[in-house]
């Protein structure tokens, strides 16, 4: 249980917000409730990402961390677009190629992300639509890179 003021209540997030502000929800600080129904959440944390394979840390292939594990993104569906918010989750500047056919060589291990269509204005590439984790029909022949 927390202690001091309740500032939330009725908050009736759809999951698309980028920030619980943007929930609907009672006005804020107008509340019936005790901090016995305090709310918690439980994180996996942030998908890792990182440039593999290429001459720095802005350029290489895409490599994701998902349960432990690093894998690749299939370039099916991988355009500039998915290379801009790549580069900018990294904070490494605008892209200027989004390449596939691995390009910066073929990866390891599981290949996560699949039939990837970010429209650029995503703030992390796990924001963007794709297959389902680890589903896809594709080989590390396939692996996309970003160039930044």
């Amino acid at each position: 249980e927390g202690s001091g003021p309740i500032w939330l209540d009725n908050v009736r997030c759809r999951g698309n917000e980028s920030a619980l502000l943007q929930c609907p929800a009672a006005p804020w600080g107008i509340t019936d409730c005790q901090h016995r129904e305090d709310a918690a959440v439980v994180c996996t944390g942030p998908v890792q990402l990182r440039l593999a394979g290429g001459p720095g840390r802005c350029a290489g292939r895409v490599e994701v961390l998902h349960a432990g594990r690093w894998g690749t993104v299939c370039d099916d569906g991988w355009n500039l677009a998915a290379a801009t918010v790549v580069c900018r989750e990294l904070g490494c500047g605008a892209a200027l190629e989004g390449p596939g056919r691995a390009q910066y060589g073929p990866g390891t291990g599981p290949i996560w992300l699949d039939e990837v269509n970010c429209m650029g204005t995503e703030p992390a590439l796990r924001r963007c639509p794709a297959e389902p984790w680890g589903r896809h029909n594709c080989n590390h022949h396939e692996d996309a890179a970003a160039v930044c």
